[in-house]
């Protein structure tokens, strides 16, 4: 009965009856010696009070069906109810038959006269029809709270898979947004060079081939370590050092702790691209791009910093509503929740944008209090 959706498993059911059995033998020794002050009939007692709970155990099973069959719902109420009241009555008079033979046993070879089945019956049944009946419906009541429970269990379940599922397919469609954006971006750099050096063009070329492919390499990958990260931005670096040659610097400072921290799939890089757009490329001379990456705590702080001229306020709205930090802070929002940071510092010697994360390794969080640091 413990396999079905709702059912009350028999270990449960023995356990309760015969707590129940205990109890009620205990109470009724202690009224026979209150009552008569003799010593209580100790086997009598227990025989009887534990017939009358493991009988309504073994009616349990027929009673759990009927609940889960007959249900107490606005469409089927009505139909229900009847039912149940003839469950009561049967179950009721079953109960107090199988209890009557019960004391028939008992007083089996008695000298004090004789035991009338049919007439204890009747007098059982009419005193005690209230209480049996509160019974049944006691065991109802269980059956559908553990049903309801269940259900209820199975729909927090569901619901919570579906939410995952469409949480994984807007992080590819966020994805799959991203890529073709930073691919033709990529190639109209390509484009620009190949009037003016074929050469550097095709090296372009060959290591957009190799990006490409780490890129293919992640296709429905939400997350990757820092090392990983690091590896594909320094590739791509290579292709814009090779566009911009010596007016492009570049530092990376991560600490080693860090490498194996879990981030979203291409975070860095278009921090960097918007970097270089709106920081390096309008300089007429060398451009330097600080990338940092260190655990603060139960955090992770990466910091793209470049030494651009800065931006005019029209320009630093319009770089943020971009596609890929609009699609950087979408990622991030359905990453963490609230629980990141993403902020752009202006400042007179160019521009830094801040991301701060929990810092986790193989999908597993430091504990740390809501709200970054």
């Amino acid at each position: 009965m413990s396999g079905r959706r709702g059912a009350l498993p028999w270990t449960w059911i023995l356990a309760v009856a015969t707590a129940l059995g205990v109890f009620s033998t205990l109470m009724a020794a202690q009224l026979t010696v209150v009552s008569k002050g003799a010593s209580p009939p100790w086997f009598t007692l227990a025989t009887l009070n534990f017939a009358y709970w493991y009988v309504w155990a073994l009616f349990t099973a027929p009673i759990v069906w009927l609940a889960r069959q007959f249900r107490f719902e606005r469409q089927i109420w009505r139909k229900s109810l009847p039912v149940h009241l003839v469950g009561t009555t049967v179950f009721t008079v079953g109960h107090v038959a199988a209890m009557t033979s019960v004391r028939w046993w008992l007083w089996l070879g008695e000298p004090e006269g004789k035991f009338s089945w049919p007439k204890y019956f009747n007098m059982t049944l009419l005193q005690y029809f209230d209480w049996e009946s509160i019974t049944y419906w006691a065991i109802v009541g269980l059956s559908l709270a553990a049903i309801y429970y269940h259900e209820s269990q199975a729909r927090a379940l569901k619901t919570s898979q579906l939410e995952t599922r469409l949480v994984e397919a807007q992080l590819h469609t966020l994805q799959r947004q991203l890529q073709p954006h930073f691919l033709f971006n990529t190639l109209h750099a390509i484009s620009a060079l190949m009037h003016k050096d074929v050469d550097q063009a095709d090296r372009m070329i060959t290591r957009l081939g190799e990006l490409l492919r780490m890129t293919l390499e992640k296709v429905g990958v939400a997350e990757v370590r820092v090392r990983d990260e690091i590896e594909f931005l320094e590739k791509y670096l290579q292709i814009e050092q090779t566009r911009f040659q010596d007016r492009l610097a570049v530092n990376f400072e991560v600490q080693p702790e860090t490498l194996d921290a879990k981030v979203p799939t291409l975070l860095l890089q278009p921090l960097v691209e918007n970097a270089i757009k709106h920081g390096i490329a309008p300089r007429p001379g060398q451009g330097t791009i600080d990338i940092r990456v260190r655990r603060e705590g139960d955090w992770l702080r990466m910091e793209v910093r470049d030494n651009g001229g800065g931006l005019s306020f029209d320009a630093f709205t319009a770089m943020q509503k971009g596609v890929g930090l609009s699609n950087s802070h979408a990622r991030l929002k359905h990453h963490y929740g609230i629980d990141y940071r993403f902020e752009f510092c202006r400042e007179p010697g160019g521009l830094t944008v801040r991301v701060v994360i929990p810092f986790r390794v193989n999908g597993a969080a430091a504990a740390h209090v809501a709200g970054a640091a």
